[in-house]
Formats: structure tokens, C-alpha cells, sequence
């Protein structure tokens, strides 16, 4: 049994390969979007990933779980979040992830020196993974003020979150985030001079429908152009039945890998 209280919730991914405590009724609640986001780290190597604005830690432990030489830092600023991510982390089904798992208490916005003394140090990992906030302060106003926090958009978010991504990632290492489609200006500008060879897919629902979110990879340092790559169809034509290679992303039997460089000829 595990010792949960009734204001929270033990949740299985990836067919019960791992299992992450939320909270019920209130704050952000992980689903496909942090699996999708977990699934752009394709890398067997031994690696160091940090996990940006973490919540429960639902995309970290996905990485965990499928690459098993990787370590990766869950990074928080909610203690309410954090404290969901340590839970987590002491469950019994997590035992052959934990040790690879560390939970950080900080805020990812911070910079210079005060981001150093919070833990996060300059060009340290491999890959950095985030699914900012997505909503903009006034488009749906929660008296849940948990859920408010995890999803309310300020002006300069992908700037600042870009910004710390950049310092801490080693030079040739990836940056991963999921996000709206009408965020792809913002991260364009905030990678900058930071990153380049952007790889953006469109996820869109079905054939035919617009896209819902924007699944985006960039490497640090580069100077190569961006590529639009072939957009991902959630669901199979006439049912809710998920695509077979969105349903392989989504339960971990599956990386999503960059482009291969074209070979000159």
C-alpha cells in the first residue's frame, strides 16, 4: 500500500516502468506532454540531464527510466511541487531509477552568481528538458493558486528560461521543450546566439486539424538553420485510438531523435 493521502494521487507511465505522486484536484497534473518532451533525449551515453521546472518530476523520471546511463537533476521552485517530486522518488516501484534522480529547490529564472549558489552550474549538462508555462496570466484565471503558478506565462519566460538553459548545458549540448505553436517566435528569438539547428514538429490532433503543440530541440553553440520536420498525428482517422509512433513516444518504448546531418556529397 502506499502512504498517500487523500489530496494526492500514485500515477504509472510507461506501463508501470515508473510511478510519480501528484496532486489531486489541484496544480499541474503530468500526462503526454512531459512523456513527448522525455522522448526527445536520444542518447545512450553516460549523461547529465536537468529537468527545468520539473513539477512531480514526471519527464526527468521518463528519461531516467528509458536511458539507463543517465542522471538526471529534477529542477523546482514550488517546495509544494518538490515535495511531490521527493515522494515520488522514495516509492518502492522507483527503486532502479532513484539513485539517479536528484531533486533541486530553485528558481530556473535566476542568473549569474545567485544561480550558481542555487546549484545549477555553468556548461555542466548534456541535455536540458522543459515545458514552461503556457498561459498567458489573463486567459483562464484558477482559484487554484498551485495550477495558476505552473501555468501562468510571464512576458519574458522563454528568454529567461532559454537563458539558464544556455548557461548551464555543455557547448554542443541539446536543449528540449515542448510548447503552444503560437510560442515559436518567442523561443526562436530567446535561442538567439545561444542555439542553433532548431528542429521544430507540429503535433497536431488529427489530419487535417491545427497544431497544438510545438515539440522544439536546439544545440548550443550551433549555427545550423532551422528545420520544419514532418508533423506528428496524435490519434489514428475516426478514433481516439493514439497514432502508433505518438503511442511508442508516450510509453517510453521510443526516442524521438534529431535529424541526421545530410552527408555532403
Amino acid at each position: 500500500m502506499h502512504d498517500v493521502t487523500p489530496a494526492e494521487t500514485v500515477d504509472a507511465f510507461h506501463y508501470g516502468r515508473f510511478h510519480v505522486v501528484q496532486p489531486k484536484g489541484r496544480g499541474h497534473r503530468s500526462g503526454m506532454d512531459a512523456m513527448l518532451l522525455a522522448a526527445l533525449v536520444a542518447d545512450d551515453r553516460a549523461i547529465r540531464v536537468a529537468d527545468l521546472g520539473a513539477g512531480a518530476g514526471a519527464a526527468g523520471m521518463a528519461v531516467a527510466a528509458r536511458l539507463e546511463k543517465a542522471e538526471v537533476l529534477l529542477v523546482e521552485r514550488s517546495p509544494d511541487m518538490a515535495s511531490f517530486a521527493r515522494k515520488g522518488l522514495a516509492l518502492s516501484e522507483n527503486a532502479a531509477i532513484s539513485p539517479r534522480l536528484q531533486v533541486l529547490e530553485a528558481d530556473v529564472t535566476l542568473t549569474g552568481r545567485a544561480r550558481l549558489a542555487a546549484g545549477l552550474a555553468d556548461d555542466h549538462f548534456h541535455h536540458v528538458i522543459m515545458n514552461p508555462p503556457f498561459n498567458d496570466p489573463g486567459d483562464r484565471l484558477t482559484p487554484d493558486a498551485l495550477k495558476a503558478e505552473a501555468h501562468a506565462m510571464t512576458d519574458d519566460l522563454f528568454e529567461s528560461w532559454i537563458r539558464t538553459a544556455g548557461a548551464i548545458l555543455i557547448p554542443g549540448g541539446q536543449l528540449s521543450l515542448i510548447a503552444r505553436p503560437e510560442s515559436i517566435a518567442a523561443i526562436i528569438a530567446a535561442c538567439g546566439r545561444r542555439f542553433g539547428g532548431l528542429e521544430v514538429t507540429a503535433l497536431h490532433p488529427r489530419a487535417g486539424e491545427n497544431a497544438v503543440r510545438i515539440l522544439v530541440t536546439a544545440i548550443k553553440g550551433s549555427r545550423a538553420r532551422l528545420s520544419l520536420r514532418a508533423p506528428l498525428l496524435m490519434h489514428e482517422e475516426g478514433t481516439h485510438r493514439f497514432s502508433a509512433v505518438v503511442d511508442d513516444l508516450n510509453n517510453g518504448r521510443k526516442a524521438y531523435p534529431r535529424l541526421q546531418p545530410k552527408k555532403k556529397s
